[in-house]
């Protein structure tokens, strides 16, 4: 095997997901809809209720649309992430996965192709909301959307390597819908998304330790930081180690003679 054969296995895996994404526009649209109705009806309810601006890493106050535009950047990769994982599964129970499995490239090459895949979709994805929430009046400095682009690719690496080891212990896509509940809906909420760390502690001192180190948390830090032109680096640090350890229990689960593959008949 050579470059040759890498190169056009990794586009051959990038070009059918981004086909099959331009194919269900119901995706896209739906992948838009959440953030969007977070942005311009539930923002207003929470500013209410906070009662004032809120403080980002930036040092001036600001709206609250503001502080949550780059908590729902996060929770558009976040869906993504498990929406590639449902593919996965889908492909699994219909035979393509077996038919990918086989191929003579390395297992853990194939399933960091199918994850740059899920990546590029989900960035497309932000940056049409970036682009509607400016027309709605929220901006960020004109660098900030090239310096947000590094952040985007980690934390969309992050969430995809947590839906792929999330599809090797899915069975059948029935259990899906659960699965994604209890993962999804307490990673968001549990996080900085929708109000910072400060404000948890205000009110519980053990959801502000589990806030601090949820990844998802950090990886709307490093989104939030990078999109106002500067750098957390605790943030982009856990979020690296956590893409790597996700990364690599997806990878070994995806062995048919180690991991889950191998429980469920090789399906």
């Amino acid at each position: 095997m050579n470059m040759l054969h890498y190169w056009r296995a990794m586009w051959g895996i990038i070009g059918r997901e981004l086909w099959r994404f331009v194919k269900q526009r119901e995706r896209f649209v739906s992948a838009l809809v959440r953030p969007l109705v977070w942005l311009f009806i539930f923002a207003a309810g929470f500013r209410a209720a906070l009662g004032f601006a809120i403080t980002p890493p930036y040092e001036t106050y600001i709206l609250y649309e503001v502080y949550i535009t780059p908590g729902l950047m996060g929770m558009i990769q976040l869906f993504n992430g498990m929406q590639s994982s449902l593919s996965m599964v889908y492909d699994r129970e219909m035979g393509s996965m077996r038919i990918l499995m086989v191929c003579p490239l390395p297992r853990w090459f194939l399933l960091l192709s199918k994850l740059i895949a899920g990546v590029s979709v989900s960035i497309l994805q932000v940056y049409v909301f970036l682009l509607i929430a400016w027309f709605y009046g929220i901006e960020a400095p004109w660098q900030g959307y090239f310096y947000v682009l590094p952040a985007l690719v980690l934390a969309g690496a992050m969430l995809g390597a947590l839906g792929l080891l999330l599809s090797s212990f899915i069975k059948q896509l029935e259990n899906f819908a659960g699965v994604m509940n209890f993962v999804i809906f307490p990673m968001f909420f549990m996080s900085t998304a929708l109000y910072p760390l400060w404000k948890m502690k205000e009110s519980s001192e053990w959801l502000h330790h589990l806030a601090f180190f949820n990844p998802f948390s950090q990886a709307v830090e490093l989104i939030r930081f990078a999109l106002y032109g500067q750098f957390n680096s605790f943030a982009f640090i856990y979020t690296l180690v956590a893409f790597f350890i996700f990364m690599s229990i997806a990878v070994l689960g995806y062995n048919p003679s180690k991991g889950m593959m191998m429980k469920k008949g090789g399906r």
